[in-house]
């Protein structure tokens, strides 16, 4: 006898939201049992989209197994918590929540509700980076350098280029690099649409991050510096080159000594895959096996703390840079 559908929900189908219920009702296994969301006349267009109802998040909660809740990030404690003592799974966009604490919270409740939480880092699922986990396992890494770029949005975004964007690749370079980070920094400007920041890791590796929402490109791009070689994956054309230097030849064929170099490039190749579809298949996936899944809440809750550390850092700087004097020439 085949298994039941795993019945979805999705709570907010804003920008982002409604991309969950489109992947949730193409999902095999999967039945999209109903949407909700404050604007009404949003979730109603989203439901009818999606061949499915929209319904006040308590109900949704009464008959989903899973939910995935992708509203404004100070509303993810209160709706997580009940989803979960609903008895829900949840899959929470990212950030996990506005504070810590609420975070430990949360985890403590799916443990006492026996569910599971999964915060959503999508670019973990990016066949790229999947692709970069490979590679940078087997380097001896020095660096990395994260930038992630867009023009201004056509919508209200309450989190900062940090909290919205950078919070991807401290993500990311946490997964990548080994070790703890131990100290960081940060600069911005723009009101804290574009930030830049310094991540110093136990190991010894340095990773520089940039976020921007006011960069007139759209830009998706992350490098890893090793001893061997320098690895450059684009996120968004789903790319990675491998760049070494060969070794060095020496000639005289006329009478001169000669020294030729020449840099080896190495196309990786990365199935194209839609990572919003493959994310809630893995958690789709770790609920019917009671499998951790792969970015969990304490995962959130870490890169939530460094993200934080690294805001408040670009708080204070812009504030030093908008006392500082003009320097002398």
């Amino acid at each position: 006898m085949s298994e039941q559908p795993v019945r979805a929900g999705v709570v907010g189908v804003g920008s982002m939201g409604q991309n969950h219920a489109r992947v949730y009702d193409s999902l095999s296994g999967v039945s999209l049992v109903g949407v909700a969301d404050a604007d009404e006349s949003q979730a109603a267009a989203v439901a009818s989209a999606c061949g499915t109802t929209a319904v006040e998040d308590d109900v949704l909660f009464e008959h989903s197994d899973v939910v995935s809740i992708s509203v404004p990030t100070q509303y993810h404690y209160d709706i997580t918590r009940r989803a979960l003592e609903a008895g829900v799974d949840v899959l929470v966009e990212k950030p996990f929540v506005a504070e810590p604490a609420e975070g430990r919270e949360l985890i403590e409740c799916a443990e006492r509700n026996d569910a599971i939480i999964q915060v959503g880092h999508v670019e973990r699922f990016n066949p790229v980076v999947e692709a970069l986990e490979r590679i940078v396992s087997n380097l001896d890494v020095i660096a990395t350098h994260a930038q992630r770029l867009s023009p201004p949005p056509d919508r209200d975004i309450d989190d900062t280029a940090t909290m919205d964007l950078m919070i991807h690749d401290i993500d990311l370079v946490r997964t990548l690099v080994d070790g703890s980070v131990e100290s960081c920094g940060a600069f911005g400007a723009a009101n804290g649409r574009y930030a830049v920041g310094t991540l110093q890791f136990d190991s010894g590796v340095v990773s520089n991050l940039t976020a921007s929402r006011v960069t007139q490109e759209e830009v998706r791009q992350l490098t890893v510096s090793a001893k061997t070689c320098r690895v450059k994956a684009d996120l968004l054309e789903q790319t990675v080159e491998i760049h070494r230097e060969s070794a060095a030849e020496f000639a005289d064929d006329i009478g001169d000594v000669d020294c030729r170099g020449e840099d080896v490039v190495e196309q990786i190749a990365v199935r194209d895959a839609e990572p919003l579809e493959r994310e809630l298949r893995a958690f789709v996936d770790a609920v019917r096996t009671g499998a951790e899944p792969r970015v969990t809440g304490d995962d959130g809750l870490r890169v939530l703390e460094i993200a934080q550390a690294v805001e408040s850092d670009r708080v204070h700087g812009e504030r030093r840079s908008d006392r500082s004097e003009v320097m002398p020439s």
